[in-house]
């Protein structure tokens, strides 16, 4: 039995799983907070503690990541994400402390991959996209059945597409991404401008579902643009289906503004919208079956 020890690297938790690649199950996992340090070293030293206990039960090593993974190094379009952390030295990282075969991608991209093989062969689906609405905005395509990772780890990075050219200002150094215009951190920074308060996203998105006509103007506003974006790579990629995932894009009534939005424009342009069904795991059970492929062809 070929087992993966497979690692999610998200801003606020880091998880680690033992994955069997014959079924793709998780045999054990441990999670711990992400270090607020934003020191290599402090990073590597609790990367050490959560992935020792699983080195000798694992054949390689398999990481989903937030960010761009560039040749297995860490970087971002908008380093401030990151801070200390950019062009930090993942893979050589991880496979010092566990002297195993390492791999790494972007986490929205494990992400896409996981809800595809979900998705299939049940569906005849070729082209996909998978979209995550939360603190940010990520993505994830496959097209013609392959997982699109590219030869900077870029591919699929769709939150900074432009949608409104005379939007605010984003890290990455263009005006308008959709990640500045309906993530849910822009949902609160739009919020927090108009009721003149500091707001979360989920606090906006909370007076919208009791009815604050502001507040919701907000949420319909985001939906829009995610919908405009939906339409975009549709009549670009020619989607079949596109899978929306995260907080704010799993939040009540969200995907049903999508839909309304889509509706309102020629049928070319409307794929089949789809609910993420993976949860919280799909990162670690993406990039486990990911690279268990890729080792076997």
């Amino acid at each position: 039995m070929s087992v993966c020890l497979a690692v999610d690297i998200g801003g606020t938790k880091i998880a680690a799983a033992l994955v069997d690649c014959e079924t793709n199950h998780i045999i054990e996992r441990c999670q711990i907070a992400t270090p607020q340090s934003q020191q290599p070293a402090i990073l590597s030293a609790a990367l050490a503690s959560l992935l020792r206990p699983f080195i000798n039960q694992a054949n390689f090593v398999a990481i989903a990541s937030t960010g761009i993974i560039d040749n297995g190094i860490l970087t971002a379009l908008n380093p401030d994400n990151l801070g200390g952390l950019n062009k930090f030295e993942l893979v050589d990282q991880i496979q010092h402390i566990t002297q195993l075969p390492t791999y790494a991608m972007n986490d929205a991209q494990a992400a896409a991959w996981y809800e595809y093989i979900s998705l299939t062969p049940n569906n005849n689906i070729n082209n996909m996209l998978f979209i995550t609405v939360s603190t940010g905005i990520g993505g994830g395509l496959v097209l013609n059945q392959q997982l699109q990772t590219g030869a900077r780890g870029i591919s699929g990075h769709i939150g900074h597409t432009v949608v409104n050219a005379n939007g605010p200002m984003c890290g990455c150094g263009r005006q308008g991404c959709i990640e500045k215009v309906a993530s849910g951190t822009a949902i609160g920074e739009i919020g927090s401008l108009l009721f003149d308060c500091l707001y979360s996203g989920q606090e906006v998105y909370q007076l919208a579902l009791k009815g604050n006509s502001d507040a919701l103007n907000i949420i319909h506003s985001s939906a829009a643009a995610v919908a405009e974006l939906i339409a975009n790579l549709t009549i670009t990629l020619d989607l079949d289906s596109v899978v929306i995932g995260g907080s704010v894009g799993l939040a009540p009534n969200y995907c049903h503004y999508i839909q309304q939005y889509l509706n309102e424009k020629p049928a070319l342009y409307r794929p089949h919208i789809i609910l993420a069904q993976s949860g919280a795991d799909a990162g670690l059970l993406g990039a486990a079956s990911w690279f268990a492929q890729q080792q076997s062809h």
